[in-house]
């Protein structure tokens, strides 16, 4: 006969129990993000027909990225963004960065940071400043997200994802996070993992508040890293290119120090 700890069986119960309670949508949240957002309107909307008639000017193709992202619960819907690449770009680059962002130690970076020829004229700065997400709050007045909470991860991600990383969906994903203000790039995956975590047993609507008082200042930070690593890289190709100058050049060397001054010059704008 089988020895059961009936003890040991409801604190698992229990337990069980208050992950379903916290994994429901707190009232105040939904309230506080159809506030925001209506409130906001006359900013948000002006904004986003200016970055749609941006993108229409200079990429063919469609103004809305759609894609579908896993959000509250497991549950999957279509996310929206404004587009910021060419159309038709291939994402198999971007699930390979992932994968070695995962398995690896090393910082969130983004494959955009350096340049990356499958973005549109713009595409970079749009997504910087984080104003292609504006389209996003559509999907928050739909209740699919919320302005506060992890990213939502497409359907690759969350197959790679550990059981344990998969309990960032216990709240619905958001615009911005705790991972956002507290490092994002500067983080590793186990590191942004732990602040959704974190987020998820600790929200409130005084931890929103902050959050979203302090994403003005993380934006600009993010927008600031974006131009250090660009001018990084720019002068890498400038030095690159420097070295293979021509080395059948005068002795005194007067026409290869005017080439490397103009390419210098050229990239520390």
């Amino acid at each position: 006969m089988l020895n059961v700890d009936n003890h040991s069986v409801e604190k698992r119960i229990d337990s069980v129990s208050e992950r379903i309670a916290g994994s429901r949508v707190p009232s105040w949240k939904r309230v506080l993000d159809c506030t925001l957002v209506v409130l906001a309107a006359p900013v948000w909307l002006p904004l986003g027909l200016l970055i749609a008639v941006w993108v229409k000017l200079v990429s063919p193709g469609p103004v809305l990225f759609r894609q579908e992202r896993i959000g509250h619960m497991g549950s999957r819907f279509r996310c929206l963004k404004f587009r910021t690449m060419k159309a038709n770009a291939k994402t198999d680059l971007h699930r390979e960065h992932l994968i070695g962002l995962i398995t690896s130690n090393r910082p969130m970076q983004k494959l955009d940071g350096a340049g990356d020829h499958r973005l549109i004229f713009g595409g970079l700065w749009l997504r910087a400043l984080g104003v292609d997400e504006l389209p996003q709050l559509i999907n928050v007045l739909r209740g699919e997200m919320s302005l506060v909470g992890p990213r939502p991860s497409t359907a690759y991600e969350y197959e790679l994802f550990q059981p344990r990383h998969r309990r960032r969906c216990e709240t619905l994903p958001g615009l911005t996070g705790l991972w956002q203000v507290k490092g994002k790039n500067r983080t590793t995956f186990e590191q942004m993992m732990e602040l959704d975590l974190k987020y998820v047993e600790t929200k409130s609507l005084l931890l929103d508040v902050i959050i979203l008082a302090s994403t003005p200042l993380a934006i600009l930070t993010q927008a600031r890293d974006v131009r250090s690593v660009r001018k990084a890289a720019a002068k890498a190709a400038a030095k690159v290119a420097v070295e293979a100058a021509p080395r059948d050049l005068p002795r005194h060397g007067m026409h290869r120090r005017i080439l490397r001054g103009m390419i210098w010059s050229d990239n520390s704008e």
